[in-house]
């Protein structure tokens, strides 16, 4: 699994947050549990758990798991979570963050899966602040052909793969069950629904 850049993912996403306002912050969200503000303080959590495993750091920035508590989103948000994506991207180019293992939510896993899975994370919860918060999103093709190959089911059995080390299979407990799209529906819609969400969810639906 090759390295990739996690800048223009990160990009997007910090290109939402000036476009969020304060008022939002309580509006509901694609994730049932999280309203605005609990999305944006997953993002400040996992940004830093992601920068962390890149470096291979053990800790509890990296082995406490994601739903331990609810997030609580800091007062400085605005100024800290921009800079914190900034630094996962560039954690994630040094070569040695996607090689042998490290650890990420108090989970072992190997570097290049976890890069895939940081990747996802951010894409896939910029589309949740997008969406609740009626802002377009556009996600790199290159990011959303990662993160399909992340979130896509295994192989099925007999097909020759045993669906070790299978990315698709890091990413079973992530979200939800997928939401059935059409085929021919535009990639984001796809990703979106194998990350268990509707690509037509708006607020108050």
């Amino acid at each position: 699994m090759a390295p990739f850049d996690l800048g223009p993912a990160c990009g997007e996403v910090a290109r939402l947050l000036g476009g969020i306002k304060d008022d939002q912050l309580a509006g509901p969200t694609p994730c049932p549990e999280y309203a605005v503000r609990e999305v944006l303080a997953h993002l400040v959590g996992l940004t830093v758990a992601f920068r962390d495993a890149a470096a291979k750091k053990s800790g509890p920035t990296t082995d406490t798991p994601p739903d331990a508590a609810l997030p609580v989103l800091p007062d400085d948000w605005r100024e800290v979570l921009p800079r914190q994506l900034d630094e996962l991207a560039e954690s994630w180019r040094s070569p040695t963050a996607w090689e042998g293992g490290t650890r990420v939510g108090g989970v072992d896993l190997p570097g290049a899966v976890a890069g895939l899975v940081a990747l996802n994370e951010v894409q896939i919860h910029g589309w949740d602040l997008a969406r609740s918060t009626g802002q377009p999103y556009a996600p790199a093709e290159a990011s959303l052909q990662a993160s399909f190959a992340l979130l896509a089911p295994p192989p099925a059995a007999g097909s020759g793969d045993s669906g070790a080390d299978d990315p698709g299979t890091a990413a079973d407990s992530v979200f939800g069950p997928p939401v059935e799209v059409p085929e021919d529906a535009p990639l984001l819609d796809r990703v979106i629904g194998l990350s268990g969400r509707r690509p037509d969810w708006r607020p108050g639906e």
